[in-house]
């Protein structure tokens, strides 16, 4: 049997650390309750020793790790303030300490706890606030932790696949830019020394990337605040509304399967959530709207909400917007014909997060063999001019 450590508290709010044997996690939590304790963290500890007192990695200042354990407090029982104060008690990063202390003080002044989180909107997000508000008003506080729950990790799990994907393309990327840069700056200045002392002309490529080296070793003290400069330009431009919306429009143009699937999975996902936890239809239109980072598809569906508040529906709106692919549209009209609209969403995002992580996947093997190719059409480029220029020099048969 494996054995776990875990991090626990009791009904009176006293946290304690252990380890216990079981065959899997959900055993280990089965045996931990069965002690009368309320799991916060249980993971099986990693080989060489454990981590402290206990072997488990605890999560920095995330809001996964606070909302899950508040949902498994408040599911257990406990009361708002006490749950907040064990997790005030048991949380190991600073800021996350002293934000929790500081919402456990707003509520023990008679603040609700929607009121709390939204003073701290660096570490809460809008959505993240309307839910718990609608919770709060409805009496099932702990559904919507639950709910709030999946959501986050099924955001994680995406965007964490999403950025694992992109490893190998960045390190090909970085690896492949360090090695010309290398060339062009510590070997083929070798080269210009033979040539020079050799004489003679040399072909026309073997000029240019001379040239080039020349200018890289020269004025590299220009080049570097040039890019820089470049970048903070591009990127306050990018900032601005006009320029955000630029970048996104070409984004859409250039990635469009790509950023459609993205932003149907985050719309879909945010509304079917909002709307099970019992958020009014409205709100939960206009919290969703907000989640979509490109600005295009954004503007497209801001009709919607209008069209909803006449009594159109949702379906014909989204239809008229013609941003999201035909597929969702076709299962969202069938989720609000027969009653079901927001199970249907949470399916239409479920299906197009699967299909977006195979996209993404092969986006990425495409682009590692584009960049495979440039790089070797770029390096091969340098070798062939070099090794032209020797031969011309040494009247050589090439």
């Amino acid at each position: 049997m494996a054995v776990f450590s875990y991090l626990a508290t009791t009904m009176a709010g006293e946290t304690i650390e252990g380890v216990i044997e079981a065959v899997d996690e959900k055993l280990a939590v089965e045996r931990i309750r069965n002690t009368g304790l309320i799991p916060l963290k249980i993971t099986a500890p990693k080989q060489g020793g454990l981590r402290g007192k206990i072997g488990f990695k605890r999560s920095r200042g995330d809001l996964l790790t606070f909302t899950a354990e508040l949902s498994v407090l408040l599911s257990a029982g406990l009361p708002i303030d006490r749950s907040l104060n064990i997790l005030s008690e048991v949380a190991e990063e600073k800021e996350m300490k002293k934000t929790i202390q500081s919402i456990l003080k707003s509520i023990r002044e008679g603040g609700s706890f929607s009121d709390a989180l939204q003073k701290h909107p660096r570490s809460f997000p809008r959505l993240y606030v309307n839910m718990i508000r609608a919770g709060e008003a409805g009496g099932v506080l702990d559904v919507v932790l639950d709910k709030l729950n999946e959501f986050l990790e099924s955001a994680k799990e995406l965007k964490d696949s999403i950025l694992s994907a992109m490893i190998y393309p960045a390190i090909l990327s970085i690896t492949g830019g360090i090695s010309i840069i290398i060339l062009l700056t510590f070997v083929l200045p070798k080269f210009s020394v033979i040539f020079a002392e050799l004489g003679g002309s040399i072909p026309l490529s073997t000029k240019i990337l001379l040239g080039v080296s020349h200018s890289l070793r020269t004025y590299w003290w220009i080049f570097l605040p040039a890019v820089f400069m470049a970048w903070g330009i591009a990127r306050s431009y990018m900032r601005s509304a006009r320029g955000r919306l630029r970048w996104d429009a070409l984004k859409l143009t250039l990635f469009g399967d790509v950023v459609r699937k993205l932003e149907t999975a985050r719309f879909c996902r945010t509304l079917g959530t909002l709307l099970k936890s019992g958020v009014s239809f409205l709100q939960a239109l206009d919290n969703s709207k907000d989640v979509i980072s490109n600005q295009v598809i954004a503007s497209a569906l801001d009709n919607v909400a209008k069209g909803a508040k006449e009594g159109k529906g949702i379906a014909g709106p989204l239809a008229d917007a013609g941003v999201l692919p035909p597929l969702a549209l076709s299962m969202i009209k069938v989720g609000e014909e027969t009653g079901q609209l927001d199970i249907m969403l949470i399916k239409v995002a479920a299906a197009y997060e699967k299909s977006l992580k195979e996209t993404v996947k092969r986006f990425v093997n495409f682009l590692e063999s584009a960049m495979i190719l440039a790089m070797g059409l770029v390096i091969g480029f340098i070798v062939i001019s070099m090794l032209m220029a020797i031969f011309s020099i040494t009247d050589l048969p090439f």
